[in-house]
């Protein structure tokens, strides 16, 4: 149930036409309607979580999606900006032709460049086919579907020839992750699947929007040190204790939050994925209740799925760069190492370095550029993660959600206090950053800002 009906603060919903000539019933409807690109957004999210793709993997995947939606739609409101010349390597995108329905072209765009993005294609184009067809049914004349799908593909190709220049065969080249078994500060490969690091080069990859990978890098972690009373020991035993003495509502902030794609489910002798969704795909599917309640139409939605997926793409690059240079081992090893062997975190712990907390920057990147675009006060019931058998959880705003993420991850023994604390930091500032440097021309914070 979706309940919240607070009114966007700084979207303008305009009832513009579509580009070209379709029907101007059909295209004023539909220009109103976000609906079609919330479904693809939907798709994209359900294929990547069966595909088990990895946190930063499903961020720039959901960014490169997105831009390409907001390009093939941007034209159907008047003063809309293109993002070619914001972020870096982006060229002029191709104009639409006199019969181009930007909201067909939008959702076109966003699942064409899904598709060559993950590794199930056939389910994304078949989902598209079927979501093209049915803009026919709702009086898009053929000749405008037919346009606009080809538009919609042009905008991708544009869209993808740009990616591939975003330095991710150079990263998936370099050496994998070597663990240091003599150097107890360094992190390890936990259980139960004992995983190698994940994407320990994510920080060559190219930023939409942040000036390197570290410019908002955190203060370091504080040393190592098992030694009885020592800042880290007692960081180690904030967590213990945090688990430890649990409560039933930390236990279920923990288990909303986890979206963790490795969680393993162990049956005798075998392991079978437990199939979550990303902490990136949460905050999409965050930013599709928002534009339901909201009422947004398509060029509305397309921006907001944008900035928010930039926010993502960029905040795991921020934390991955910190992550595999601080190369901090997690509260488990050092527990079981030192303080108790039979000691479990609530959570599984996830597969790679613990400094600073992934949901702790990307919540608080994404809860920035939400705050802009729908107010500070947005209350909201989140039920995204209610297909993956959770509840729904509510909220007084993104903020409070940001934070309730964050700490979720002490509460599921994952991670340091100090991880949650700098990590929040960090993600806040990565937002701050989307929302100074992309100007859509669409919002009234451009021209307040």
């Amino acid at each position: 149930m979706r309940l919240s009906n607070t009114v966007p603060a700084l979207f303008v919903l305009v009832s513009a036409t579509a580009c070209g000539a379709a029907a101007p019933e059909a295209s004023g409807s539909l220009d109103r309607d976000a609906r079609p690109l919330q479904q693809a957004m939907d798709r994209v999210t359900r294929v990547m979580v069966d595909e088990v793709t990895s946190p930063p993997v499903a961020a720039r995947t959901y960014a490169y999606a997105s831009i390409a939606a907001y390009e093939a739609a941007r034209h159907v409101r008047p003063g809309g900006r293109t993002l070619a010349g914001q972020l870096p390597g982006l060229k002029a995108v191709p104009e639409p032709g006199p019969d181009v329905v930007g909201p067909v072209a939008a959702v076109a765009a966003l699942l064409t460049v899904a598709e060559s993005l993950v590794y199930d294609e056939a389910a994304v184009a078949a989902y598209r086919d079927s979501l093209l067809d049915a803009f026919g049914d709702r009086g898009v004349p053929r000749r405008g579907v037919r346009a606009s799908a080809a538009y919609g593909g042009e905008v991708a190709s544009h869209v993808l020839a740009w990616a591939a220049t975003d330095g991710l065969k150079e990263a998936r080249a370099l050496p994998r992750y070597r663990v240091e078994q003599d150097d107890p500060s360094r992190w390890q490969p936990t259980p139960p699947a004992y995983m190698a690091g994940i994407e320990p080069n994510w920080d060559v990859l190219r930023p939409f929007v942040l000036r390197t990978a570290a410019e908002f890098r955190p203060p370091p972690p504080v040393p190592y040190d098992t030694t009885p009373g020592s800042p880290f020991q007692r960081e180690v035993r904030a967590v213990y204790d945090a688990v430890t003495e649990a409560t039933q509502e930390e236990i279920e902030i923990a288990k909303f939050w986890d979206c963790n794609p490795y969680a393993l489910q162990a049956e005798g002798h075998f392991m079978f994925s437990m199939k979550k969704i990303t902490p990136g795909g949460h905050w999409m599917g965050i930013t599709g209740v928002a534009l339901e309640e909201s009422g947004a139409g398509v060029v509305e939605a397309a921006e907001a799925y944008a900035l928010v997926a930039i926010a993502l793409a960029d905040g795991f690059l921020s934390v991955w760069e910190e992550k595999y240079r601080s190369e901090l081992v997690r509260p488990e090893t050092v527990i079981n190492r030192g303080m108790d062997p039979g000691w479990r975190p609530i959570l599984q712990t996830p597969p790679f370095p613990e400094y600073t907390s992934g949901h702790s920057v990307v919540s608080g990147a994404a809860a920035e550029v939400l705050t802009v675009l729908f107010g500070e006060d947005f209350a909201y019931h989140d039920d995204v993660e209610v297909p993956y058998g959770l509840p729904v959880r509510s909220y007084a705003s993104f903020r409070e959600a940001a934070e309730e993420a964050a700490i979720s991850r002490l509460y599921g023994g994952i991670h340091y206090p100090m991880a949650v604390e700098h990590g929040l930091t960090q993600g806040r500032a990565v937002g701050k950053a989307v929302i100074q440097r992309v100007r859509t021309g669409a919002r009234v914070a451009d021209a307040t800002r």
